[in-house]
């Protein structure tokens, strides 16, 4: 029999170590495998933006289980049916999108453990994570490794957020400021003055609680803003970003490069 996998990602959370990560929506694990050699703390498997489903967040479950990296899922919605899927595939660490209240953290907080604490359904005999049934003690051991984060993105939940900070078993918090801007109305403005003041005070609100903060913050000055307020585990960057940037700089040095080869070939006289 084995062990149930250690979740590093929610041990450093619980001791204080600053994470940092990457966020994937490519839907490929050749891609996901990849970024996880880069020495990345954490992995964001998107399944609410990314065209992901089950399957392709288990394939690259498997690739990420190769690296160094630890995987995050990030869920469509807080469904407890979805939720236990996820869970049984061999996520321990999912995000959910969309928290407005402590009512609907202490849903999620359920739907993640198993009976009596919880109401994660059993099937641990088809289910990866307990890699079927050969994983000794999977169900008492289980609730320990699976870490719950939250994501709050509208002005509602900022309201409530000090008493979704009270909800027990809720390990770390993560604002979305691209939503957040536009319940705000400044919709495509994440870096408006005025979403920023907003999501520092979310930090501070958050590191100053029992729970992690986390944010995604593509620009380095930012990211560097929201590390000093607290946040403790921050998404660096997005492979479709990384992918199409650095494919139109080829491109457009390319075509620079050609253009003033061009003029000096002109300006030459030769022919």
């Amino acid at each position: 029999m084995m062990k149930i996998p250690e979740n590093r990602f929610k041990k450093a959370l619980l001791s204080g170590q600053q994470q940092y990560g990457y966020w994937l929506g490519l839907c490929n694990p050749i891609s996901a495998e990849l970024c996880g050699h880069v020495g990345f703390d954490w992995l964001l498997i998107d399944a609410e933006h990314a065209p992901n489903d089950l399957s392709t967040i288990q394939h690259q479950l498997l690739a990420i289980n190769n690296t160094a990296s630890q995987a995050v899922v990030r869920i469509v919605e807080g469904r407890t049916a979805l939720i236990k899927q996820v869970l049984d595939i061999g996520a321990q660490t999912i995000l959910v999108p969309m928290v407005e209240t402590a009512e609907q953290a202490r849903q999620l907080v359920e739907a993640v453990h198993y009976p009596p604490k919880g109401s994660r359904g059993v099937g641990t005999a088809i289910a990866r994570a307990a890699r079927w049934n050969q994983v000794e003690n999977y169900l008492s051991d289980a609730d320990e490794q699976i870490c719950l984060l939250i994501q709050i993105e509208s002005v509602t939940a900022l309201d409530n957020l000090a008493e979704i900070l009270e909800v027990e078993g809720v390990h770390g918090v993560f604002v979305g400021p691209a939503d957040l801007a536009g319940s705000m109305g400044f919709l495509g403005k994440p870096s408006h003055p005025e979403v920023i003041a907003k999501v520092e005070a979310a930090i501070q609100a958050i590191a100053n609680s029992d729970k992690s903060a986390g944010i995604l913050a593509t620009d380095p000055n930012l990211a560097r803003r929201y590390e000093t307020q607290g946040a403790q585990f921050l998404a660096l960057g997005v492979d479709t970003l990384t992918l199409a940037s650095g494919a139109a700089k080829i491109l457009a040095t390319h075509r620079n490069d050609a253009d003033a080869s061009e003029k000096s070939t002109e300006g030459s006289g030769a022919y």
